[in-house]
C-alpha cells in the first residue's frame, strides 16, 4: 500500500490544521501513525490508530491538542491538530506499523511522503 499525506501549511500559533493520510490500497496494518521529523533531527512519533477500533495513542506533545481519526468509509485517517505551537513546526508523515513497538520509528513501513507544517507569525 502506498500512502499520501496532506493538508499541511503555514498557520499562526494557536491555529488549527488537518492532515489527511490516504492510503492506495487496503490497510491490513493493525495501526497507521503520524510521525514528524525537522531537519538533523529524529523521525518522531507524533500519533496512532488501532485500525480495527479507531483507538488513538499520541505521545505526550500531541496528547489535548491533536486527534487522530479514520474516515470508515475508506482509507483515510486524518490527524486534527488545534492549538499549533511553532514547536509543532515540521515536516508530517503517515506510516503503517509492521512489528515492533509502537513509538518507534522503526516498526514502521509503507512511508508516504510527508507534508510540511510551519507554525509562525
Amino acid at each position: 500500500v502506498q500512502l499520501q499525506a496532506s493538508g499541511g501549511g503555514l498557520v499562526h500559533p494557536g491555529g488549527s490544521l488537518r492532515l489527511s493520510c490516504a492510503a492506495s490500497g487496503r490497510i491490513v496494518s493493525t495501526f497507521l501513525a503520524w510521525f514528524r521529523q525537522v531537519p538533523g533531527e529524529e523521525r518522531d512519533f507524533v500519533a496512532a490508530i488501532r485500525w480495527a477500533t479507531g483507538y488513538p495513542f499520541y505521545a505526550d506533545s500531541a496528547r489535548g491538542r491533536f486527534t487522530i481519526s479514520k474516515d470508515p468509509a475508506g482509507n483515510l485517517v486524518y490527524l486534527q491538530m488545534n492549538s499549533l505551537r511553532p514547536e509543532d513546526t515540521a515536516v508530517y508523515y503517515c506510516a503503517t506499523h509492521n512489528i515492533g513497538n509502537l513509538y518507534d520509528r522503526a516498526s514502521y513501513r509503507n512511508w508516504g511522503q510527508g507534508t510540511q507544517v510551519t507554525v509562525s507569525s
